[in-house]
């Protein structure tokens, strides 16, 4: 049997070679075959999640969607703050999530540039902005999901001590639309900080898309969701929430017109 399975392998495969020297290049079908083989070839060399990896995955998705799900509700949205320039922070209570925040921006930069300081360059975020004071990828799960660690400055005054967060991020890109979302998680190997409140954010996303008849500018919108814990009044924190998002704004242009 095993001599018969050999010399069926050596007709086919001489028979393909045919085939493909009869024309001026491969046939369709046999290309199929071939990229189907190749196809299979990378599946079988990645390496499987884990069951942890995969519930990092989900949480990540979950807070994709529901992020998207209460930006794309306009009902009960209020004004917090406008800037001349037209950067407007918007707010509304969810009954199972609290007050969220959502900042309306437009940058004068590329979606594309826009991405990448936000997403391949995110652990430089402390060097441009100062209400951040570290982000740290503490692990990468395949393409879109990430664990971070991040340190916030404290506020002047130090009305608002110093907080972080431990947070799964998921990136996806669809076309000319780009989500970065994310929400807090527990990670065994950065339990919480001396000197530091250990703080909740999510579900929180930033969606970028280029600006309608105007691709070199990107219209960024980010729903900021955050339990600082910790006493402090509700006036404040929601002064420090929106005062910090429209700071972000200005930060980033500065970071990308260098």
């Amino acid at each position: 049997l095993s001599g018969l399975r050999r010399q069926a392998a050596v007709a086919i495969s001489q028979e393909l070679s045919k085939l493909a020297c009869r024309s001026t290049g491969p046939s369709t079908w046999i290309n199929q075959v071939r990229r189907r083989s190749s196809l299979l070839s990378s599946r079988l060399e990645e390496k499987p999640f884990s069951e942890m990896e995969m519930s990092y995955i989900k949480q990540g998705e979950e807070a994709l969607q529901k992020s998207l799900s209460i930006l794309g509700d306009q009902d009960g949205w209020k004004t917090e703050t406008v800037v001349d320039n037209g950067d407007k922070v918007l707010s509304k209570v969810l009954p199972d999530v609290g007050k969220v925040f959502r900042l309306e921006v437009v940058v004068d930069q590329p979606l594309d540039t826009v991405y990448s300081e936000l997403v391949d360059n995110m652990e430089q975020m402390g060097d441009w902005n100062p209400n951040v004071k570290e982000v740290k990828i503490l692990q990468k799960i395949g393409k879109d999901t990430v664990i971070t660690h991040e340190k916030a400055a404290a506020t002047p005054g130090n009305i608002v001590g110093p907080r972080d967060f431990v947070s799964v991020r998921c990136s996806k890109r669809r076309g000319s639309t780009c989500v970065l979302a994310g929400m807090s998680t527990k990670y065994g190997a950065m339990p919480e900080q001396e000197g530091f409140i250990r703080a909740e954010n999510g579900p929180t996303c930033m969606v970028l898309r280029p600006l309608p008849g105007s691709p070199s500018q990107t219209k960024l919108t980010w729903l900021l969701s955050i339990d600082l814990k910790g006493w402090l009044p509700k006036t404040i924190i929601n002064q420090v929430l929106s005062q910090t998002q429209v700071d972000f704004a200005n930060h980033l242009r500065g970071r990308l017109a260098q």
